[in-house]
């Protein structure tokens, strides 16, 4: 097996199935075309990692926003009550909408919990552990393009831009192929990593961002992946529309930097290993970065030392009778 037919593999057990996709988008839109007909709903937007085509499987969840007409709430948008009033009003049109027993649209809402800046929709029962759910967030839009969310726990609203985010991922991949499906393996990769409090998907997706090539073979691209980012984490990741500052503020940097630092290494090793023509070590250097669902061959034993010459009779040693204690 070649380096990049083995990564083709070990891709397939990353991504999501292709029917689960396409239902977990229908979902989505089935929400974005039922509050689009809402008279102060001025657009819905989709937005999270399904958006950006870098989501890791299975798919629980999907992003909505819905962005109101500021004249019909002239309230919202200013500190107090008016973030969680915003919350419960686009709470209220869902269940209307949607609601399981009553929806005027459909019925496939079960229930509804209220977040801090989105209210989640559980389309499946409460102790269902795979429940999907769709979190709606209602949003106001500013002059310069920026979005205004609301803070139910701070009772403010605050600066953000999703769509940026969108737009750069969608543009590293114009340039390079690889890109979302490499994002998709470097935040299966974080899940394994040795990292205290574990690492957010989306602290990968932006590092991936910020130090991945536009060009290349994947090989190369993750080598340099790895050894940029063991040194880019140590500053922190922050959101790239610098609005809404550090994503992982409690992040180990530390940790996270010396698992890049041992996976750069390795990368290193694997593609002197491939330009030698030792595809079978380079496949194997590979796994130990990625696991098992890297395809490699097993190691060959070493062969056992050949022993030159006859053979030494070896005379056994004569038996005696000892006293026992």
């Amino acid at each position: 097996m070649g380096i990049d037919e083995a990564f083709d593999e070990h891709q397939g057990t990353v991504d999501e199935d292709i029917e689960k996709t396409k239902l977990a988008r229908e979902r989505r839109d089935l929400f974005k075309k039922a509050l689009l007909g809402q008279q102060d709903i001025l657009e819905t937007i989709g937005s999270g990692s399904l958006s950006r085509s870098t989501q890791l499987k299975p798919i629980h969840d999907v992003d909505v926003i819905a962005v109101y007409d500021q004249d019909q709430h002239p309230q919202w948008g200013s500190d107090g009550p008016s973030a969680e009033e915003a919350l419960e009003h686009i709470r209220d049109q869902v269940n209307d909408l949607l609601g399981k027993s009553s929806g005027t649209y459909a019925n496939e809402v079960r229930y509804t919990l209220l977040r801090n800046h989105a209210v989640k929709c559980f389309l499946d029962e409460k102790d269902d552990p795979e429940a999907f759910t769709v979190d709606v967030m209602p949003v106001l839009r500013q002059a310069d393009g920026t979005l205004l969310i609301p803070e139910r726990l701070s009772r403010r609203w605050g600066p953000a831009n999703p769509e940026y985010l969108i737009d750069e991922v969608a543009a590293h991949q114009r340039d390079w192929r690889y890109f979302r499906p490499l994002v998709r393996v470097l935040k299966q990769w974080r899940l394994t990593v040795p990292v205290e409090g574990g690492v957010k998907s989306l602290v990968m997706e932006v590092l991936a961002l910020n130090c991945m090539p536009r060009s290349g073979n994947r090989s190369q691209a993750l080598k340099t992946f790895f050894t940029a980012a063991a040194v880019r984490v140590n500053e922190g990741v922050h959101d790239p529309a610098d609005l809404c500052g550090e994503i992982q503020p409690d992040l180990d940097r530390a940790g996270l930097s010396a698992a890049f630092s041992d996976a750069a290494e390795l990368a290193d090793r694997a593609c002197a290993a491939a330009a030698e023509g030792n595809t079978d070590d380079a496949l194997r250097l590979w796994q130990k970065i990625f696991g098992d669902t890297f395809p490699a061959p097993a190691a060959q034993p070493k062969p056992a030392s050949l022993i030159s010459g006859a053979p030494t009779l070896i005379t056994p040693r004569p038996i005696k009778d000892a006293p026992q204690g």
